[in-house]
């Protein structure tokens, strides 16, 4: 198994903690609105990744985090809190919110294919595990408090911004225009706010500093270590957390524990819509539910996002998605064509397990998926291949690919216009009659109809042309 990490900048022999074992932790959404199709691209990424792990025999503990407090407009300590700003803007109470659009996000999430995560935890869960971690951070003295509020001092530490790769020296000649002047350094950040951040905060809790709320970045290193430990395999997320909200996570973490917090970084690049990347803040995203009212299937998205590798940007467009609509409507018709004429090998022949190890290895190398899915193609039109071949490595790859393979049905009575099935339906008679001559006249109009016919134990079936 291959990873980018994103710490060193190069493909990675993935070795372990703990042999047969993988600690994964996944920046969860922030539940204040619905997730648009580019944050679900970064989940789908995390889903093949955690499926890959699987297939490689280990043991995958998959903790992701539901953001429902902290989170402020700006990625940094600028701006008001998200989740306040939709109760505002809704009229229902931030509690409200939060639940709402957590069922949202898991729908989303379960019309894709997305595992559920061994452990989904919510911020507002955790706020003593935040308290303890910053006190603990206070006492190696790598805080400070200013205006009420407790902020992280990067000069604490030697090595601040290292998986962002950002000069030290530009940021501690304070270059960047300081919004927070109560900064020592601008690139400082607030471990807990107080009420003096903002007047009305729907969502706080007692602390030692005051009643307030945690910032941000400190949820995420309280809950990964309270179920991971201190040290673990792999953090992912999307490629837009690296430059703050993973900077100042390993900085807090690893001040807070003297020791290497994370061994692999993984990331997701962007989706683009026109020229730029999918926001929220551009008011121009697009949501699961806006694509599934325009009559494409989630699954359509998800073999969408499969055609561009992880850390490629991917460009959006119906166009591209009305191809790939129409390239899964053609494997799922091309199984069910398999699964009428057969069952799944239970010892596939070595040619299939040819194509399954090809397979394997594609995805273990760095989740190279647009490799992948052409293999599953190559596999399904190889005519040296039976039919049980074919659903029994189709079925393996599909255990990573999430793709529903096993779910696709015959078209036999539903195929094709009421001419088509009549003319099928002389076929038939013309074939018992041993006509053969007219059947062939009639699977040759069939032919130039767009339509392939195969004869099936359960009768024959019409298969659109791909």
């Amino acid at each position: 198994m291959k990873l980018y990490n994103t710490m060193s900048r190069r493909v990675e022999d993935f070795v372990p903690i703990v042999p047969g074992q993988v600690s994964m932790y996944c920046c969860g959404p922030t539940v204040y609105n619905f997730a648009h199709i580019g944050n679900l691209r970064t989940y789908i990424f995390e889903d093949l990744l955690r499926r890959t792990l699987e297939n490689e025999g280990y043991s995958v503990k998959h903790v992701m985090n539901i953001t429902d407090v902290g989170h402020l407009t700006g990625d940094g300590d600028d701006g008001e809190d998200k989740m306040e700003k939709s109760a505002r803007e809704t009229g229902r109470s931030v509690w409200d919110i939060a639940e709402f659009y957590t069922k949202a996000f898991f729908r989303d999430e379960e019309a894709l294919g997305i595992q559920r995560p061994t452990i989904v935890c919510k911020a507002t869960d955790h706020i003593q595990e935040m308290i303890d971690l910053i006190r603990r951070l206070e006492a190696g003295g790598h805080t400070y408090t200013a205006g009420g509020n407790v902020y992280f001092s990067i000069d604490s530490i030697d090595d601040y911004g290292k998986l962002a790769r950002l000069n030290l020296d530009d940021l501690r000649s304070g270059a960047r225009i300081e919004i927070d002047s109560m900064k020592r350094n601008p690139k400082d950040f607030v471990l807990w706010f107080t009420n003096s951040k903002f007047a009305g905060q729907a969502m706080t809790w007692d602390s030692p500093w005051g009643r307030g709320y945690p910032g941000w970045h400190i949820e995420c290193s309280a809950m990964s270590m309270k179920y991971l430990g201190e040290h673990f395999d792999i953090h992912c997320g999307g490629i837009d957390a690296i430059p703050v909200h993973h900077t100042n996570e390993i900085a807090q973490s690893e001040a807070a524990t003297g020791k290497t917090w994370v061994n692999y970084w993984c990331h997701g690049e962007f989706l683009l819509m026109g020229n730029a990347k999918m926001s929220k803040s551009s008011g121009g995203f697009v949501t699961l539910p806006d694509l599934e009212a325009k009559g494409y299937d989630a699954l359509d998205y998800r073999y969408f996002c499969l055609t561009g590798h992880y850390r490629s940007q991917l460009r959006f467009t119906f166009e591209a998605l009305d191809a790939a609509r129409s390239a899964r409507k053609g494997l799922m018709d091309r199984i069910a064509e398999c699964k009428a004429a057969a069952s799944p090998a239970s010892q596939p022949s070595g040619k299939a397990e040819g194509y399954m190890k090809d397979f394997d290895s594609a995805m273990s190398n760095d989740l190279s998926a647009p490799q992948a899915l052409s293999i599953l193609w190559k596999m399904m039109k190889d005519q040296d291949l039976s039919d049980s071949d074919r659903l029994a490595a189709a079925y393996h790859m599909d255990r990573i690919l999430g793709l529903g393979l096993d779910k696709a049905e015959s078209r036999m009575a539903t195929v094709g216009s009421e001419d088509d099935l009549r003319l099928l339906a002389e076929r038939n008679e013309a074939r018992k009659a041993r006509d053969f001559k007219r059947a062939d006249e009639i699977r040759d109009e069939l032919q130039r109809r767009g339509y392939s016919v195969k004869d099936t134990p359960q009768g024959a079936v019409l298969v659109p042309n791909v």
